[in-house]
């Protein structure tokens, strides 16, 4: 079994109790992710399985969408509702209060990551030096915020929901933060909810419940994804029979007999196809003027037809 399931991870649970319960459904031990997801976020998750579950390192940055919620007046060790609180504010900002500061959280901006994040720091997890009460500094980093849209917001609660496209390594909790730093009020953020990943959206993902009853049914063939649509942001290579023998068998070849290659780049990867079937990576050494091998997905090599 080779290929992707989409999965909306539900509340409380980690991304790798997804794929706990995902083996155990599948039978399949073979069994990765796309992206974790913290545990109080829900949404999309894609599952990788078989051969697809190898392929993690060479996934694409794509960027991600969310809707998070967030409360003003409050601030949290955490940054956002489930931590530790700071400091309570009376606030009475307005729609057009928060309209008029999200345009400095746009485009390419630099972002410090916060303390209770998996990043290292001297070979420790910020967030164990957090929970020592240890903070350090941390540098920023350059995120690129494409969306950043205010859905809606009730000045009673002071509380709203905002949609948010970034690339790879945005903290949406640090946005929440850095909203409430420049309204002067504080601002946590109270769910999250991922809509967007790898080009799949909640409208393809499945509940691991769903998943299970679909198992038992038989019609698992009817949700896995083949495991080249998660590259489709790469350019495709169609070889011949010959070639793709040599290629499923770890060979390389030369770019001037791949025909559907023109003027490749050095270190580009290229989906290739023998006929029909998805046989794996190639990446182009233009030094050497071959196509070698980078990963492969088919189970067992290519045979020529005799």
């Amino acid at each position: 079994m080779n290929g992707i399931i989409v999965i909306n991870k539900q509340k409380d649970f980690t991304s790798f109790d997804v794929v706990a319960v995902a083996r155990g459904i599948l039978r399949e031990k073979k069994i990765g992710h796309s992206g974790t997801l913290d545990p109080m976020a829900t949404g999309v998750l894609p599952v990788l399985v078989g051969r697809t579950a190898k392929s993690q390192s060479l996934l694409p940055d794509t960027e991600k969408e969310y809707e998070a919620d967030f409360r003003l007046g409050v601030t949290t060790d955490t940054l956002d509702v489930w931590g530790r609180v700071l400091s309570e504010k009376e606030s009475s900002c307005t729609a057009e209060d928060i309209e008029r500061v999200l345009p400095r959280f746009r485009g390419n901006i630099m972002q410090v990551p916060p303390m209770y994040s998996a990043i290292q720091k001297d070979g420790v997890r910020l967030y164990d030096l957090a929970r020592q009460g240890i903070e350090v500094e941390r540098q920023a980093r350059p995120v690129c915020i494409s969306t950043l849209e205010l859905l809606g917001f009730d000045e009673k609660t002071q509380s709203g929901r905002l949609r948010i496209s970034c690339s790879k390594g945005t903290y949406i909790r640090v946005i929440c933060d850095d909203i409430g730093k420049a309204l002067g009020c504080g601002c946590i953020m109270t769910a999250l909810c991922r809509t967007r990943a790898c080009g799949f959206t909640l409208a393809d993902a499945l509940t691991l419940r769903q998943l299970e009853a679909i198992k038992n049914e038989g019609r698992i063939d009817e949700v896995l994804r083949p495991a080249d649509c998660i590259f489709s942001c790469f350019p495709a290579a169609y070889i011949s029979e010959k070639q793709a023998v040599r290629f499923s068998n770890g060979g390389s070849l030369s770019l001037d007999r791949v025909k559907s290659v023109r003027e490749p780049e050095n270190s580009t990867l290229y989906r290739i196809y023998g006929g029909d079937v998805f046989l794996g990576l190639g990446q182009a050494d233009t030094e050497k003027n071959e196509l070698t091998v980078k990963k492969l997905f088919i189970d067992s090599p290519v045979r020529q037809k005799s």
